[in-house]
């Protein structure tokens, strides 16, 4: 069950960490700044994502020492926090014409 759990969360931060970095690309060479706006959000939703994955790893898959946990906790503040801005972003560029 630790294994499955293991290999599901590392798949799912490679395929964030995948969808940040084509979000990235496509927002650096995008002219419209609007389609820009979009991708950079993405791009934020995608790297919050990997970073609450890699929480998740850091605090139920090691042994529970004290600078993991603490580790662990940051990763997950500042990646509910890129999540945050990612949804909050991408609604104001989805409604902006």
């Amino acid at each position: 069950m630790v294994t499955v759990f293991q290999w599901t969360l590392g798949i799912l931060i490679a395929l964030s960490s995948l969808s940040s970095v084509v979000f990235s690309v496509r927002s650096r060479r995008q002219a419209d700044a609007r389609l820009r706006g979009l991708y950079a959000a993405r791009m934020n939703v995608s790297m919050g994502l990997m970073l609450i994955f890699i929480a998740l790893i850091q605090m139920f898959l090691f042994s529970g020492s004290t600078v993991r946990v603490i580790v662990g906790a940051l990763f997950l503040l500042i990646g509910l926090f890129n999540l945050f801005a990612g949804v909050r972003n991408h609604a104001y560029f989805s409604r902006s014409s």
